[in-house]
């Protein structure tokens, strides 16, 4: 399973790069550069709504996403979505969705509480985020089954714990993100390299990454 890191602010990229399966989880307000994207092998593309749900701007981000089309290793961008709340996610989403398909990305759609039925079609990734709850309960699960069963990347937010990490594993989730190594790298980036030593369920092709 891949690990995406928030940029951490004190360290230098390239003792991440070393670390196998490591990466970063962008949004147009970190790492907007295609100059600091590419500086990674992987990436994926948020849409920084869980943190700034106020101020995010659709127009500002698909922007965002046309410049850094050029950056290879891209796993997914996200359509924007609403935080613990599954339909009112669709509704943002849903146009969206085919934009994120035009720009060349893997479509990834944010599942959150209260999901009931997924546009299957419509999507090339789903991005398990919600509450904390909702992360690990049966309708989050269903959904990840469902969506490997397709053929579809799954991914898991907020994961910042050995344990978390352990259970996201084993469930099968092809990559997960947090913000472990974002505040304290230098301490946290070897525990971080043991989990990756440690996950030998998931064989990733970077070849095969947008």
């Amino acid at each position: 399973m891949i690990y995406l890191s928030v940029p951490p602010v004190t360290m230098d990229h390239r003792a991440l790069v070393e670390a196998s399966k490591l990466g970063v989880m962008l949004t147009p307000r970190v790492g907007r550069s295609v100059a600091s994207a590419s500086a990674w092998p992987i990436w994926a593309a948020d849409n920084g709504c869980f943190s700034a749900a106020q101020s995010f701007d659709l127009a500002v981000y698909l922007a965002w996403l046309d410049r850094m089309r050029v950056v290879s290793g891209c796993l997914f961008a996200t359509a924007p979505d609403v935080v613990g709340d599954a339909a009112a996610t669709w509704e943002r989403s849903r146009e969206v969705l085919p934009a994120l398909r035009a720009l060349g990305y893997c479509a990834a759609l944010v599942i959150q509480d209260g999901i009931s039925c997924v546009e299957w079609h419509e999507i090339d990734a789903v991005f398990i985020g919600g509450s904390t709850d909702f992360k690990f309960s049966h309708a989050a699960n269903d959904v990840l089954l469902e969506a490997k069963s397709r053929g579809l990347w799954a991914h898991m937010g907020r994961v910042n714990s050995w344990r978390r990490w352990e259970r996201c594993a084993a469930a099968g989730y092809d990559s997960c993100d947090g913000t472990f190594l974002a505040f304290g790298p230098d301490l946290n980036l070897p525990r971080v390299r043991g989990w990756l030593a440690l996950d030998k369920q998931i064989h990733f092709d970077f070849a095969g990454a947008r």
